[in-house]
């Protein structure tokens, strides 16, 4: 489906604001969408020519049939973005989106693993010595021991960690850089891990990735999602079992330990604090749990 300026947009996405594939795809997915709803409801109308009312007028039509808030302020994004964009290029002149508002969404909670649990996990879990069994403690041990993202763990590269400095290199969204330290247990983890790799796969084309599959190819997200999903399935305290549950953990972790939160938002790679602070919320109610369980006027 041709979309107008719709493939200028996605190369200004992806080369310019150095946007996430994934969201890539959504943006594109979403202007697909709002074309298709176009064509059945206002015929006479482009994206580049569409107006306030009819945008007002997908957004109601999205709300109704039950989308989540969250997923109809992303397709608000999305149009923000492109209009912005049109105007850039000089397409259009003003653009539709100035009055459309973001709608309001119900604040989550980050979920996040006790420290007891996490501790029983990777103390106590039985991993077994050769490479698939060191590879699922290594996964599990760097989400939680730096916070990185799946996209980030898959990506990296043997030549990203410095062992002798204890850090590793990331690139994290819209391809920002950033260092991370880690725990001195885990240069052994990575050393041992490697040996058994080296020993039990044969690497395809030189492959330079820490992570591989038993063929020696690049790890895929479904299968470090099996491998969260495996260890985090008898807490049942833990709603969500999935990669980024351990990235909410580390964050959680931390800030309880009394970590300043600005160096909290940079190990994660966050761009605004704002992205941060909802991990306070954690701590907030970890502290008034211990306020009504200790004061005598609780």
């Amino acid at each position: 489906m041709q979309l107008g300026k719709s493939g200028a947009f996605i190369k200004y996405l992806k080369f310019e604001k150095r946007y996430s594939g994934h969201t890539i795809s959504s943006y594109q997915i979403d202007l697909g969408q709002f074309e298709t709803f176009l064509q059945s409801n206002y015929p006479d109308f482009t994206i580049e020519t569409s107006e306030y009312s009819i945008i007002r007028s997908w957004i109601i039509e999205l709300s109704e049939s039950g989308l989540d808030a969250s997923s109809i302020n992303r397709k608000i994004a999305c149009l923000r973005s492109y209009y912005k964009f049109l105007l850039r290029e000089e397409v259009i002149s003003q653009s539709p989106m100035l009055k459309i508002k973001v709608l309001k969404t119900k604040k989550k909670l980050p979920h996040f693993v006790k420290e007891a649990d996490m501790t029983s996990m990777l103390d106590n879990g039985s991993f077994e010595t050769n490479h698939d069994g060191m590879r699922q403690r290594l996964i599990l041990e760097l989400f939680y021991g730096t916070g990185m993202r799946l996209s980030e763990l898959i990506s990296l590269k043997d030549g990203q960690i410095n062992l002798h400095d204890q850090t590793l290199k990331v690139l994290g969204k819209r391809n920002k850089e950033r260092v991370i330290p880690f725990s001195a247990p885990l240069v052994s983890m990575i050393m041992e891990y490697r040996v058994a790799r080296d020993r039990e796969v044969e690497l395809k084309n030189g492959n330079p990735f820490l992570f591989v599959t038993d063929n020696g190819a690049q790890l895929y997200p479904m299968m470090v999602q099996r491998i969260v999903k495996k260890y985090l399935k008898p807490f049942s305290s833990v709603e969500k079992k999935s990669p980024h549950v351990l990235r909410h953990t580390y964050a959680t972790h931390l800030l309880n330990k009394g970590a300043e939160i600005n160096a909290v938002k940079d190990l994660l790679g966050h761009s605004s604090l704002s992205a941060t602070q909802v991990y306070t919320h954690n701590t907030f109610e970890k502290l008034k749990k211990t306020f009504d369980q200790a004061h005598p006027k609780a």
